[in-house]
């Protein structure tokens, strides 16, 4: 024992990554120190979602199997939860975000989207359920998007909360590319609803004629992260990119932001997006943007007491270049970033914040970790 712990010691001191004993635990370097990574689960095909109930257990979905679980993170038991809504697709779609009401237990919902098959077309649907148990019970189905495709592709699906209402994203569905542009399309698209799915009179494009209500900003290919920064409230957002080019956005409400008009990357043939500029009047620009892509995968701010050196820091897992992304925001501009577990090479898919303060990541190796500072 004293052995294991001198060599434990040795490892910290030195910057050694390396497996702890039966690979449940790891030491990886970064800018602020070491880090341990832990465990939790390895028993998952791809955890796209993560969401943590007041019981210390967690929610995760697996998105190409159309599941929910419930776990302990503590006995690593996990549940399939039952009465879940039937999803079609498992190459982009499936069970996509999940997230409980900023308000529960008090107002006990939890809120998820996914894909469908409906006529033929790829759509994508959020609900929100009453979690008794292990089951999902009193299911409400509060938006289904407009249009669809007949392949699955570029389906967004990330959800965040603000003051009573829920914000979500869709993508594109690739082969639409003019959707995003389109007033008379959910695709391509940040929406806003209250939380009980009726939409809200402030809305951009209320009683515009021919657009959809829902629509709080337009202009968007295929954004899978949205996240509101903890002090200044503002609502982040992070899209793929085709060849280079993926975004970090700050949302303004009614805005465009380009897709396809303006892009800082270039079409999977090499040729130029559409007329291939990266600025035009009327269109926002990214506030960051990656070329290479690192193809963009679920999104958190850390705020936490655990990580004071990384106060209001933006995390985003990256699926292409196989890292998390660490992003420092000042005044509204990136000024700095960092990528960690290179090392790895885990397709980072999804990252929160517990309420324990550390961070957990979601991999395409089936696991979810948790993410702790290593205190000397």
């Amino acid at each position: 024992m004293k052995m294991k712990k001198h060599v434990l010691f040795l490892m910290i001191l030195f910057g050694v990554q390396h497996y702890l004993p039966a690979q449940n635990q790891l030491i990886v370097n970064s800018e602020h120190g070491q880090l341990l990574l832990e465990k939790i689960s390895d028993t998952m095909q791809v955890p796209y979602g993560l969401a943590f109930l007041p019981n210390g257990k967690m929610l995760a979905s697996d998105r190409p199997k159309g599941l929910i679980y419930l776990l302990d993170p503590l006995t690593k038991e996990k549940t399939s939860l039952k009465n879940l809504p039937k999803t079609d697709g498992s190459a982009f779609g499936g069970m996509m975000d999940i997230a409980l009401h900023p308000e529960y237990p008090k107002k006990p919902w939890l809120y998820y989207n996914f894909t469908i098959l409906e006529q033929g077309l790829y759509k994508v649907v959020l609900e929100r359920a009453r979690l008794k148990g292990s089951s999902l019970s009193n299911r409400q189905r509060l938006f289904v998007s407009n249009h669809g495709f007949k392949e699955e592709g570029h389906v967004g699906s990330s959800i965040a909360f603000k003051d009573g209402f829920v914000y979500f994203t869709t993508g594109d569905f690739y082969e639409l590319k003019d959707s995003a542009q389109s007033l008379s399309t959910h695709l391509g698209k940040i929406i806003r609803l209250h939380d009980d799915g009726q939409v809200p009179k402030d809305n951009p494009f209320v009683g515009q004629k021919a657009a959809m209500p829902e629509i709080w900003s337009y202009g968007h290919r295929n954004p899978q992260g949205v996240a509101f920064h903890p002090e200044t409230q503002e609502l982040w957002e992070h899209e793929h990119g085709p060849k280079g080019g993926d975004e970090v956005n700050r949302i303004e409400k009614g805005k465009n932001y380009g897709w396809p008009i303006i892009c800082h990357g270039i079409d999977y043939d090499g040729q130029a997006i559409g007329a291939g500029i990266k600025e035009k009047e009327g269109l926002e620009q990214p506030a960051y943007f990656y070329v290479p892509s690192i193809a963009p995968c679920g999104i958190a701010f850390c705020n936490s007491t655990q990580f004071p050196q990384w106060k209001n820091n933006l995390f985003i897992g990256a699926l292409a270049l196989r890292h998390l992304n660490r992003l420092v925001i000042e005044n509204g501009k990136v000024v700095h970033e960092e990528r960690l577990f290179r090392e790895q090479r885990w397709r980072v898919r999804s990252v929160k914040q517990g309420p324990d303060g550390y961070l957990y990541i979601g991999t395409d190796k089936g696991c979810i970790w948790r993410v702790k500072p290593v205190k000397g």
